[in-house]
């Protein structure tokens, strides 16, 4: 159970893992995360006050750039600490629950779902590459084009798994990666040698991220509700 008037705020879901987190980590609303074990299963947590999470003032917060934008990076930075000490399948933010009974009454109904996720995912980390559209006559954005294309192809083959996001006004490629840990150090010089065959184009590649884009959001994640 929780503290009274704390709600259970949920980051991720992870096998079981050794490796201590920073001891200094701190989440959403300032407190340290904590482990729930259920089964095969660890539910990454942390107690968050209910005059800001419940469904009243969590409504009114979702409206709020500036709180939204703090509360994402606290979820983040929790994610990120995870990301260096085990593989989790991380959970969209503002998921929150009564107490820790409701958490795990939620890995129950998806137990097979997270396992089944966290094999998938295990050992492997997202990367997310995307080209942009260079200014300049025709020529250079037809060159731009094939270049997006072709170190696409390159790096689908060395991924496991990939998703694109379709072009925009201003991006030629918006995809992201699976990537196997191991491969990481390849699959950025990869990207570096195509960049430095066109300098002028830029390509801009983020990562290692917990695999965000390989996760199916689960029905419990949807509205601000907390359950349990």
């Amino acid at each position: 159970m929780t503290a009274q008037g704390g709600l259970r705020y949920v980051y991720a879901v992870c096998r079981p893992f050794a490796a201590a987190l920073q001891a200094q980590l701190t989440g959403v609303a300032g407190a340290p995360p904590g482990l729930l074990r259920h089964h095969g299963l660890v539910a990454v947590v942390s107690t968050v006050p209910a005059g800001d999470f419940a469904d009243e003032p969590l409504r009114d917060h979702l409206e709020d750039p500036e709180w939204l934008a703090a509360t994402a990076r606290a979820h983040q930075g929790v994610i990120d600490a995870l990301t260096t000490v085990t593989t989790p399948l991380p959970l969209r933010p503002a998921m929150v629950f009564r107490d820790d009974s409701g958490v795990r009454t939620m890995m129950e109904a998806r137990e097979a779902y997270f396992l089944q996720t966290l094999d998938r995912l295990e050992g492997r980390v997202e990367w997310s590459v995307r080209v942009h559209i260079p200014v300049g006559p025709p020529e250079k954005a037809r060159a731009a084009e094939e270049m997006a294309r072709i170190l696409h192809e390159r790096l689908s083959g060395r991924a496991e798994d990939s998703r694109l996001f379709g072009t925009s006004e201003q991006r030629l490629l918006d995809a992201a990666y699976l990537v196997r840990r191991a491969d990481s150090e390849e699959f950025v010089e990869l990207v570096d040698r195509t960049k430095d065959t066109a300098p002028e184009i830029r390509v801009e590649l983020t990562g290692p991220w917990a695999a965000y884009s390989f996760t199916e959001p689960t029905a419990e994640s949807t509205g601000p509700a907390a359950r349990g």
